[in-house]
């Protein structure tokens, strides 16, 4: 039972009892009285014509506890804008949306930029670090959560299990992370996660040994969940991968800042289901490929700070290394699945080990070949100490948006 509470080395909270919702939310809305809850919605705007969004505001529109909800609309124009305020104008909470395509929050970047602050690439990284600021400017809140727009299952009892850890004032926990089982339509899913991520962090500890880091990312049940919640503060000092490495860099910067006490993972779904990517195997820039690339590209400037030296050499045993330990996980996972009546194809799934090896080699020659990259978005510290009111004017740039001055 040592495994319980504590999963290696997180905390971790099961869903014993699947305690009713409403008990979960009226216990928040207690906390709300001593710690104002917020949430923030990255979304591209293509998700407002699916279901999974409509669903997702229909449920947010009945929660009481939330104090704001920040929402990052990215690839939209002035129409589309103006289309999302009116999409989001039913939810009673106070909400705002950071049209990241608008002419001021644009004009607002290309400032970044010119001192090199600007987050490199558009994506859902740069998304959320624009409404981090946002956060940090309205100072409403002093617990924050995140999810993704595309949940086709979505309830707000996943909100609610999400931030219970972080909202409740007598537990000191600074970060929760959201997992859930990947199952639907009688099969396994979450391919990235359980054939790229898990047999890679495993290689890497036969390669480089038990690091803490290693065995830190290993104990989180889902680490590419895009569920998590946090303190407000925590906000102010995390630097993000602006890709697809974005839960990964998260994770390791919540790690670098924070004891391993103050972390907590919790099980928030019973049935959980979202849009999937395409393995996309002739298309480096896009799909599966392009994500388990960006993610261990990640994983690798993470190592390479904590002393961790690697060149082609290195790249080519931990290719082979994981994909033998890749090969004996598939022999598990179907075993489970056949176990509980679930499909698996393992074809397709040896298919996805063989791209994944393939990306696990390519980020390392682009790890190998780029050394002056900065992979990271500068922390909202490192911006106020070069630019001390744009937290302000991005905060009047967002009300002015929000206010129709477009």
């Amino acid at each position: 039972m040592s495994d319980f509470y504590q999963n290696g080395i997180i905390t971790n909270f099961h869903n014993l009892t699947r305690r009713p919702l409403e008990a979960l939310e009226s216990d928040l809305l207690g906390f709300s009285k001593r710690r104002p809850m917020g949430l923030i919605l990255p979304s591209l705007y293509s998700e407002l014509e699916g279901p999974a969004l409509t669903r997702i505001i229909d449920h947010l529109s009945k929660v009481e506890y939330l104090s704001e909800i920040i929402i990052g609309l990215d690839r939209a124009d002035r129409d589309q804008f103006l289309h999302a305020r009116e999409f989001f104008s039913r939810l009673p909470q106070r909400h705002r949306i950071l049209w990241n395509d608008g002419p001021r929050l644009r004009a607002l970047d290309d400032e970044l930029a010119v001192e090199a602050l600007s987050p490199q690439a558009p994506g859902k990284g740069r998304n959320v670090w624009f409404c981090s600021g946002y956060a940090i400017a309205s100072s409403r809140t002093e617990a924050i959560a995140l999810h993704d727009c595309d949940i086709t299952t979505y309830d707000r009892s996943m909100l609610a299990r999400l931030l219970y850890p972080v909202a409740n004032p007598h537990f000191n926990y600074e970060f929760c992370k959201g997992y859930y089982a990947r199952i639907a339509d009688g099969k396994l899913n979450g391919r990235v996660g359980r054939l790229m991520v898990t047999p890679l962090l495993r290689a890497l500890k036969r390669i480089h040994g038990p690091l803490d880091y290693l065995n830190y990312l290993d104990s989180y049940r889902y680490p590419l969940s895009g569920e998590f919640a946090m303190r407000a503060d925590v906000l102010n000092d995390i630097r993000i991968p602006s890709d697809w490495g974005l839960e990964i860099g998260v994770l390791s910067e919540v790690h670098r800042n924070y004891s391993t006490k103050r972390l907590c993972q919790v099980d928030i779904a019973d049935n959980y289901d979202h849009k999937h990517q395409p393995l996309s195997p002739e298309d480096a820039s896009t799909g599966l490929y392009r994500m388990s690339t960006d993610i261990a590209k990640a994983l690798y400037r993470k190592l390479a700070t904590l002393g961790v030296t690697m060149n082609e050499a290195h790249f080519r045993t931990l290719k082979a290394t994981y994909y033998r330990t890749a090969l004996d996980i598939i022999e598990n996972y179907y075993h489970d699945a056949m176990m509980n009546g679930l499909k698996v194809d393992r074809h397709s799934e040896e298919q996805a080990v063989e791209l994944f090896a393939q990306s696990i080699m390519e980020a390392g020659v682009a790890f190998l070949e780029s050394p002056r990259d900065k992979p990271f978005i500068p922390s909202w510290s490192r911006v106020q100490s070069a630019f001390p009111d744009m937290l302000e004017r991005m905060y009047e740039a967002v009300e002015a948006d929000n206010r129709g001055e477009v």
